[in-house]
């Protein structure tokens, strides 16, 4: 009995933040039939992950990119930088080759797309607890291409690419409908800076107009979900 005790103790806790539940208890039944992991909690939203993460000291965070009017992304630093040793792995519908360098420039350890969740989940989190990065094989060679050639751009053929984090970020909200003011208020920039960014994103998707830019964020956003 002491010895099934301490095997107990020792388990790994994973937390989820992901806005939907199923996801949640998925992942959840997934890790709780491990015998060194558990699941100890989930939020469906960043402040809810916040105050979880807080409490219950989690050796492991699982962050979905696509959150309902909030940053994942913002999460991923806030997280890093109250809690340097939690490993963050980013489970995202979201495009790897868009994606995956800036989770880890933000902090995370890896990066799974959902759809192969089910049969990757496991090995990505014991790689990450190991310390270790986790990326797709069509990842790593993305970066090697890309490091070997100079270390210049994606060889992604997406403008969406191209942008930066904040712009990209955005790009998001304009295809979630949210207007100039309510970005501005959302992110704390000023009306003038987001239409600038604005200005930016169409200049690099090469669009020439306000509702160009609409339809192309709106179109981008349902792909993506």
């Amino acid at each position: 009995m002491a010895h099934e005790h301490v095997k107990s103790v020792s388990k790994k806790k994973i937390f989820v933040l992901d806005d939907h539940p199923i996801v949640r208890e998925g992942m959840g039944q997934l890790i709780n039939r491990q015998p060194d992991l558990v699941f100890c909690g989930g939020a469906a939203s960043v402040a809810e992950a916040v105050r979880s993460t807080a409490q219950l000291k989690p050796d492991m965070v699982i962050v979905d990119l696509s959150l309902p009017k909030e940053s994942g992304m913002d999460f991923i630093k806030e997280l890093r930088s109250a809690h340097p040793r939690v490993g963050i792995l980013v489970v995202s519908m979201y495009d790897e080759f868009i994606y995956a360098e800036r989770v880890l420039k933000a902090g995370a350890m890896g990066y799974l797309m959902k759809q192969e969740a089910t049969d990757r989940l496991i090995g990505a989190i014991r790689t990450v607890l190991q310390g270790k990065i986790y990326l797709s094989e069509r990842m790593r060679s993305e970066i090697v291409t890309r490091t070997v050639g100079g270390g210049g751009e994606s060889v992604s053929s997406d403008p969406i690419a191209k942008l930066s984090d904040r712009e990209l970020e955005i790009f998001r909200y304009i295809g979630q409908k949210m207007s100039t003011r309510q970005i501005a208020e959302k992110l704390f920039l000023s009306v003038k800076t987001v239409e600038a960014h604005r200005e930016n994103i169409k200049h690099k998707l090469g669009l020439y107009s306000a509702a160009d830019l609409f339809e192309k964020a709106l179109l981008w956003t349902k792909m993506e979900k």
